[in-house]
C-alpha cells in the first residue's frame, strides 16, 4: 500500500495542476473579451491526433490525483470529465468549441483542490487525557507536601 504523501506534498501537487491547469485551459486572453482558452483547444484542432495529445494531458492530472492520494470517487469524477471532453471534442468544429468551454483540466484540479482541502480540514481525534502523568505528578505532589509537613 503506498504511503500517505504529506501535508507539503500535496500542496506542492496543488500547485503544480495549478500551473498545468491554467496553462492547458486558460492561458491564452482573447482579445476584447473576458474569456481565455489554452493550449489544449488549440491541440484539439490538429486533425486525427490532436484530441488525443489533449486526452494524454489529462491523464497527467489524473496521476498527480493519484500520487496525491484522491479517493476512488474523485478519480472516477475525473475520468467522466476527461471522457467527455474527449468524446465530445472529436465532433468537427462544435467539439473544438467545447473544449474550449468544458475546460476538463481545470474542473479536475478544482475537484483534487476541494477533496484535499476537506481531508485537511478535518481535525484530528483529540488527544486523550494523560490520566498517567496526572497519577504519576498528583503522587509525587502528596509525597512532597507529606515529607514537608513531617519535617516541620
Amino acid at each position: 500500500m503506498p504511503r500517505k504523501p504529506s501535508v507539503a506534498e500535496q500542496r506542492a501537487i496543488l500547485a503544480r495542476l495549478e500551473k498545468f491547469s491554467r496553462f492547458t485551459d486558460n492561458s491564452i486572453a482573447l482579445p476584447f473579451t473576458r474569456f481565455r482558452i489554452g493550449v489544449e483547444p488549440l491541440i484539439g484542432l490538429v486533425p486525427g491526433i490532436g484530441d488525443f495529445a489533449g486526452l494524454a494531458m489529462s491523464c497527467y492530472v489524473l496521476w498527480e490525483a493519484q500520487r496525491a492520494g484522491a479517493s476512488g470517487r474523485i478519480k472516477r469524477q475525473m475520468l467522466r470529465n476527461m471522457g467527455i471532453d474527449f468524446v465530445l471534442g472529436l465532433v468537427p468544429i462544435v467539439g473544438d468549441a467545447f473544449d474550449a468551454v468544458f475546460k476538463a483540466n481545470m474542473r479536475n484540479t478544482r475537484l483534487l483542490r476541494d477533496f484535499l482541502n476537506q481531508e485537511l480540514a478535518v481535525e484530528p481525534p483529540p488527544r486523550r487525557f494523560p490520566w498517567k502523568v496526572m497519577i504519576g505528578l498528583s503522587v509525587l505532589f502528596a509525597i512532597v507536601i507529606g515529607g514537608a509537613a513531617v519535617l516541620l
